[in-house]
């Protein structure tokens, strides 16, 4: 007899031995070298603020050119995030 949560494990892991991933591994898949670059709000104003792909700050620019700057410096390709 099945109960009701019973389900069809036969393609639950594809891979076979694999774990599931985690979030963080999941957040950083193909994307290790980006980093997003978008408009926030701190008390003193707004400032560009710099992601990496699991949404860690990486650091806040006054201006837009700056956040992009500072982000090929350290070997990151940024892109925009809205």
């Amino acid at each position: 007899m099945a109960l009701p949560n019973d389900h069809d494990t036969k393609h639950d892991n594809v891979a076979g031995s694999q774990p599931p991933m985690t979030e963080e591994t999941f957040a950083n898949l193909g994307a290790p070298d980006l980093a997003y670059i978008r408009l926030v709000q701190i008390p003193e104003g707004a400032v560009w603020g710099i992601y990496s792909a699991n949404g860690t700050q990486l650091g806040l620019a006054p201006q837009r050119e700056l956040a992009f700057a500072a982000a090929v410096q350290n070997d990151l390709m940024p892109v925009s995030a809205h």
